[in-house]
């Protein structure tokens, strides 16, 4: 049976660093395609498209702005998972400075 390895730490840093990165990016996302979505469904609206067609792409655009909590709140997590992390191992000599700073600056931004 093989034993259980304790996680590299500095793994876990990138791994953590990577995935606030891509939450960051989610979020932006689901904003920018919902600002989209509203203008297309306005514009539809003014050149008075069938009334299905409006109906279907506003029901796009509630499931594209339900999204957008869900990502922020995933992204607050794993930035609060990030930050205790480093705190935990603040006299861990991590051999990427690259990722302690990316780190840093993701937290302080």
């Amino acid at each position: 049976m093989p034993r259980p390895t304790k996680a590299d730490p500095d793994k876990q840093l990138m791994i953590k660093s990577k995935t606030v990165q891509r939450l960051a990016k989610e979020v932006k996302y689901y904003e920018q395609e919902v600002k989209e979505n509203e203008e297309k469904l306005a514009k539809m609206k003014e050149e008075q498209k069938d009334p299905y067609d409006i109906k279907k792409f506003a029901e796009v655009l509630g499931e594209s702005q339900m999204m957008i909590p869900d990502s922020q709140n995933r992204y607050k997590k794993s930035l609060e998972d990030l930050k205790s992390f480093l705190e935990t191992h603040v006299d861990y000599d991590f051999t990427s400075e690259e990722w302690v700073t990316t780190a840093k600056e993701l937290l302080s931004s």
